[in-house]
């Protein structure tokens, strides 16, 4: 049963939200549907909405999660140069799987890089949540790189960053970004069995 506190907070919270918060989220939904249809223009509106949230973040003094939308904006113009070659060339993006061996050199380095960023921003007092903030910036950033590439894995790995993407929202107030996200858990298994599907009859074609 939910919390009465926690519901009341969550009411509140969406019914003084920012405009430029609800239009960025409903931009970054977009985005993973045409991504799960393996559509080109997923990347222009991911590249819209993460400009928007990087300003949002910045003026909210969340500078990880700033500097990470900024990232998100370069990966989509890198994205959709990439995706648009599809039409043109027979140089063709197929969806692809990790090995276990490539699975676990994934989760390593990004458990690293994870470490070593909270033990920086708890050095410098910079977050409140250092190793969630830090997790969720990571594993978003090389997440990112393996969704352009069409990694198929890359559907799983955004499931638990998303759900702990929510924590890290719910905590600091950004209520919209917290239905994006969810909305995001859904599209993300979704996006999943699309691609496993569309794997398997490359497959055997």
């Amino acid at each position: 049963m939910i919390d009465s506190t926690l519901l009341t907070a969550i009411v509140d919270g969406l019914l003084a939200l920012s405009g430029w918060e609800v239009f960025a989220s409903l931009l970054g939904i977009g985005y993973v549907v045409f991504a799960a249809r393996e559509s080109q223009w997923c990347w222009p509106l991911a590249f819209i909405s993460t400009l928007i949230y990087t300003v949002l973040f910045w003026e909210g003094q969340l500078p990880m999660q700033a500097l990470l939308n900024f990232y998100y904006m370069a990966m989509a113009v890198y994205g959709y140069l990439l995706w648009q070659k599809q039409g043109k060339t027979e140089d063709v993006i197929a969806i692809s799987k990790f090995t276990w061996l490539q699975q676990i050199a994934f989760l390593m380095v990004g458990s690293l890089l994870t470490f070593a960023t909270a033990k920086y921003l708890i050095s410098i007092n910079a977050s409140q949540s250092p190793f969630l903030d830090a997790g969720v910036t990571v594993f978003s950033v090389l997440n990112t790189i393996l969704m352009a590439r069409k990694v198929l894995q890359n559907w799983l790995y955004w499931i638990v960053i998303d759900g702990a993407a929510i924590q890290l929202y719910y905590q600091t107030g950004y209520y919209a970004t917290i239905v994006m996200f969810s909305v995001y858990l859904v599209l993300a298994f979704l996006g999943y069995i699309n691609w496993m599907k569309l794997y398997y009859r490359t497959q055997t074609a």
